[in-house]
């Protein structure tokens, strides 16, 4: 073997050698590293195992896949009790108020549990009744043509009364809405006056019936239109054909065409002071011809309606309005038109009421409220009613998210032409269930 490849051998038997020497502090300092963190996690151990030896807990085991299965079929079950399935595979919700009342009237309450006149004569009258429970039900249907979006609703009550308890339908609609516009029909108050005092008392017919709350559910098309002026001002238009539902006059025997159309509309301005504090005040119209014994008889009228809520504690709403031959649209005093000598003529009459809402506490509201009728008395006889007041007042006391307990008082007052005045005085202790 030559020097030369002595030489290689031995520089090959070196290089192990010389290679550990350069890595071994590298190395080292890595073990280091290593054994610092092991430390650290040990520590950190110890210190969560000391915490939950004080709170007395353990981190629970994750959950097994059957307990996850459980755990969804559970959810699936809770979303089928809510559920109501309907034919067209569409959303339908059921809503409404359980409702029941115990009322006392003084002795000018005609028989009736809640009378929206004094009568001239009779007993009192008090007792109970679950009659003014409401069942409802909403729905959400598909698109309609040009991205219209459907939806509507059915209420109904127990009101009709007699021993069979018959439910009867309130209100009804089906709408198809639009970004900014929307087409109505159905079943629902004139279109010049969507407001509602608010009464657990009186939900039978609307609160303040016969003291200038025009409500008579009447069947209807309506177009709304939106505009928005800025980020916080608008006006909705709403115009619409109506059917009335002719009352006959307070004297004689003719009889009116039990129905006709109308012509009504509403123009609302509002106003957002800001998230929960709002302006609105709104002018309305309704125009239509009573047909009675060969007679043509106008019926035209002009309202404002407003909302105000300057406080949110404090809210300001009612009605105003103006007219002729209004007794069709819910006026409450059957007075819209006579017919003397085969001439007939349209009573005037003006009339609205008005509402103060104090949300005192998270549980407590209240609201006191008054209104009238005052039908003109040159178009009437003796015995006829010249005005219908009312006023009172109710609390509203929340024993549980949806569970109300209302109290309410109030007093009717009739002015019968010639015949003076008659006072009756309702009391009434209600209970609802809002499901």
């Amino acid at each position: 073997m030559s020097g030369r490849t002595s030489l290689a051998c031995l520089a090959l038997c070196l290089a192990p050698v010389t290679l550990y020497a350069q890595t071994a502090p590298d190395l080292s300092k890595i073990l280091e590293r290593l054994d610092r963190l092991e430390q650290e996690n040990r520590a950190l151990s110890e210190q969560v195992r000391a915490l939950q030896a004080q709170l007395g807990t353990a981190a629970p085991p994750p959950p097994t896949a059957e307990e996850r299965l459980d755990i969804q079929e559970q959810r699936i079950e809770d979303q089928a009790q809510t559920k109501v399935e309907a034919s067209q595979k569409f959303p339908i919700r059921l809503t409404g108020m359980a409702l029941f009342n115990a009322f006392m009237n003084s002795k000018q309450s005609g028989g009736v549990d809640y009378p929206v006149i004094a009568a001239a004569t009779g007993p009192g009258h008090a007792g109970a009744t679950v009659r003014q429970t409401v069942v409802g039900l909403e729905f959400d249907g598909p698109q309609a043509i040009w991205g219209g979006k459907v939806s509507g609703s059915v209420y109904m009550d127990f009101f009709t009364g007699g021993t069979a308890q018959a439910m009867r339908i309130r209100t009804a609609s089906i709408a198809i809405a639009w970004q900014d516009r929307r087409v109505v029909a159905g079943l629902e108050k004139p279109i010049f006056n969507p407001r509602e005092p608010s009464s657990l008392a009186q939900v039978g017919i609307s609160p303040l019936t016969g003291a200038g709350n025009l409500w008579l559910w009447l069947p209807q098309v309506r177009f709304e239109q939106e505009v928005h002026l800025g980020s916080s001002n608008g006006v909705l238009a709403q115009v619409g054909a109506v059917q009335t539902r002719e009352i006959g006059p307070y004297v004689g025997t003719v009889v009116p065409e039990a129905a006709r159309p109308a012509a009504e509309g509403r123009f609302n301005f509002y106003h957002k002071l800001d998230d929960e504090r709002r302006m609105e005040i709104a002018a309305g119209f309704h125009t239509s011809t009573t047909h009675a014994g060969g007679q043509s008889i106008p019926s035209n009228l002009f309202s404002m309606d407003w909302f105000f809520n300057p406080w949110k504690r404090v809210e300001f709403s009612g009605v105003f309005y103006s007219g002729q031959n209004v007794a069709h649209l819910g006026s409450g005093t059957r007075q819209g038109f006579a017919v003397y000598g085969g001439y007939g003529y349209a009573v005037e009459s003006r009339g609205g009421w008005g509402q103060l809402t104090l949300h005192a506490l998270p549980r407590l509201d209240f609201h006191f409220f008054t209104g009238q009728v005052d039908d003109a008395n040159h178009d009437l006889g003796v015995g006829a009613i010249g005005k219908n007041l009312l006023f009172g007042g109710n609390a509203y006391f929340r024993l549980a998210p949806n569970v109300l307990l209302g109290f309410e008082a109030s007093q009717v007052r009739t002015m019968y032409i010639g015949q003076g005045v008659r006072i009756n005085n309702h009391y009434d202790l209600a209970l609802a269930y809002l499901f």
